[in-house]
């Protein structure tokens, strides 16, 4: 398995935003590396991405991206974005509990942590959990 990790952030922003810019950055860097044919195995401790990319994002889309009460998709621009880079792939998200000893979620949390910091952020081969 091979992992590479990045971080970075906005003046003004939320964690939901981060954790969907993380997927759509994996995404792209994949189709970059001529991976977009191999099924992905996404590990993520946010139960809202998860759920948005795979219960909501279809009836969002259906509703011109209008969650069911009619109200606006919060995040629509990137939800957008990871439905088209999610079409045609093989995309997996498995849900991980975060802040528990996870490598790769600790990991995520240590470059989070030092790109906040303004700390150098380093990129790391972990091995499988």
């Amino acid at each position: 398995m091979t992992t590479a990790g990045a971080a970075g952030g906005w003046e003004s922003s939320t964690n939901n935003r981060g954790e969907l810019t993380a997927v759509l950055e994996l995404l792209r860097a994949t189709q970059a590396a001529g991976l977009a044919g191999e099924e992905l195995l996404i590990q993520c401790d946010s139960q809202y991405v998860i759920n948005s990319l795979t219960k909501w994002r279809h009836g969002w889309k259906r509703r011109g991206w209008r969650k069911a009460d009619g109200k606006p998709v919060l995040n629509a621009d990137l939800v957008k974005d990871l439905d088209a880079a999610l079409a045609g792939r093989k995309v997996r998200f498995e849900w991980v509990r975060g802040h528990v000893g996870h490598p790769m979620n600790e990991a995520a949390a240590a470059a989070a942590t030092a790109y906040q910091r303004g700390e150098p952020v380093h990129r790391a081969r972990v091995a499988p959990a």
